[in-house]
Parts: structure tokens; sequence; C-alpha cells
């Protein structure tokens, strides 16, 4: 039987940002256009296809300049819990998910056109590869139920790496290691609420709720999505049920944190 796990990872909204942020945000995005080139806009158009509806909310607070490498870190999670999910044996998941960890190794000059999620993180100009950290930790999941402590742990991990993969892409180094707890905090909230094996649970809430524990760190507003996705988690995980995470108070919580970064 195939686990049943879920990424829920992923409209513009104004926020306030200094002029030293926007600055920083326009060198990270290199030669890149603050609005869309038609190009960008098809691939948006594609990647949201799909996308769970928190991840959608979150995006709304990127700025225009890191909104489609942000929206590719959602898409990439997003897919690898699709080949979780979808897959009747845990084999085929990992078979499939080989092929994206050995597709991320490459350079992004060697990999097959035509596939819109590998052209999003092309423009990640070989800042993808710690993008492979976030397969490792979907693999994990495809272990003998019940899944141990090892596995939830390597999940976060996964999911604090790629955060800090993304912070780096953007520009934005001296902020990695708290995209790293907020993506640890989002992987373990996640699968606390998400989880249906009593035993896996038990673990896992137990981690949950010490990761909730620590100082959910500010970040600039290029980082906003990540903030809002993890606050979003978390009030789940506080609430213990999954439609804690679009109710009116979560709203509150999602701009409150999509505006000031905490």
């Amino acid at each position: 039987m195939t686990r049943r796990v879920s990424s829920e990872p992923n409209e513009t909204v104004p926020a306030p940002h200094d002029e030293r942020e926007a600055a920083t945000a326009q060198d990270a995005a290199a030669a890149r256009s603050v609005s869309s080139p038609p190009g960008d806009v098809e691939l948006e158009r594609n990647l949201l296809e799909g996308l769970p509806a928190v991840a959608r909310l979150a995006l709304a607070y990127a700025p225009r300049a890191s909104r489609l490498d942000t929206l590719a870190l959602f898409a990439l999670d997003a897919r690898l819990a699709n080949l979780l999910r979808h897959s009747r044996e845990p084999m085929l998941a990992q078979l499939r998910m080989s092929w994206w960890r050995e597709t991320l190794a490459r350079d992004h000059t060697e990999w097959p056109a035509g596939e819109p999620l590998l052209a999003a993180l092309a423009r990640w100009q070989g800042g993808h590869r710690g993008m492979g950290a976030l397969v490792d930790g979907w693999e994990a999941l495809t272990a003998p139920a019940p899944l141990d402590a090892a596995a939830f742990e390597a999940m976060a991990q996964g999911r604090g790496a790629a955060f800090a993969t993304l912070a780096r892409a953007l520009g934005r180094p001296h902020e990695a290691e708290a995209a790293d707890l907020l993506g640890r905090q989002w992987a373990l909230s996640d699968l606390a609420v998400r989880l249906r094996n009593p035993q896996e649970c038990e673990t896992v809430g137990g981690l949950a709720h010490e990761a909730a524990q620590l100082r959910t760190p500010r970040v600039s507003r290029a980082l906003r999505p990540l903030g809002v996705v993890t606050a979003l988690s978390l009030r789940r995980l506080e609430k213990g049920e999954e439609d804690a995470a679009l109710s009116p108070m979560a709203m509150l919580r999602a701009m409150r944190v999509g505006l000031t970064g905490r």
C-alpha cells in the first residue's frame, strides 16, 4: 500500500520593503525583467496547476523578481509528494525519485527540454543542486511503516535544505540558516497533521511540537512566502485540523507574516 502523504507547501499582495532589499533582489535576478516576459508567464501557468491552496496563498507574497524561483521550489515539492501518493509500490516511487535526484545533480545545460519545472529551475544558474536533499527527504517516507524518527528527520532536513538553497539562489546567503529552520518547521508540522498511522503520528508529533517551540525567524521580503507557508502549517499543528490553515484567523496570520516577515 502506498502511504497517504500529501504536500501543502503551495494574486500579488503588496508588501513594504526597503531600498536595500529591493536592490539585492534585483541583483539576484540578474538580467530578469521586473515584469515577467511571455515565457515566464507560461511557466507560471503550467507550474501553478495542481499546486496546493496553501502554496498559492504563500506565493502571493513573493516579489515579482523571486516569484518564479519560489514557485519552482513549491512545484518540485508538490511533484515529489504526488510521486509518493500515486505510486502503487514504494519501489516505483523510489525509481521515479531517483530520476529527479540524478537530474538535479547534473548541470542545467544537460537537462531535457520540454519540462516546465526543469525550465524554471534552470533559471537558478547552477544553484539548483541543493534541491537533491528534498528528493532524499521524500524518499525517506517510502520506508516500511511505521516510519521512525530518522525518516521524519530526513524529511525535515530535505525541506530545510531546499529552503536554504532558494535563499542562496535569490542572493540571500546570510538568510540560509533562517530559511533552513522554516523548512524544518514546515516539514514536521505538515506531516504531524497528515499522517494517519497512530505510531507515526505520535513520533512526528513530538518532533513537530519540539520544532515549533523554536522562535520562527524573521526573513526579508524575497523569502516571505517561506515564512507564510510555515506559519500556516504551524497553525494546522496548533489546531490539529487541516482546515485551520485556511480559516479567517489563518489568513490574518498569513498577512502578518507576509507583510512583516514574522
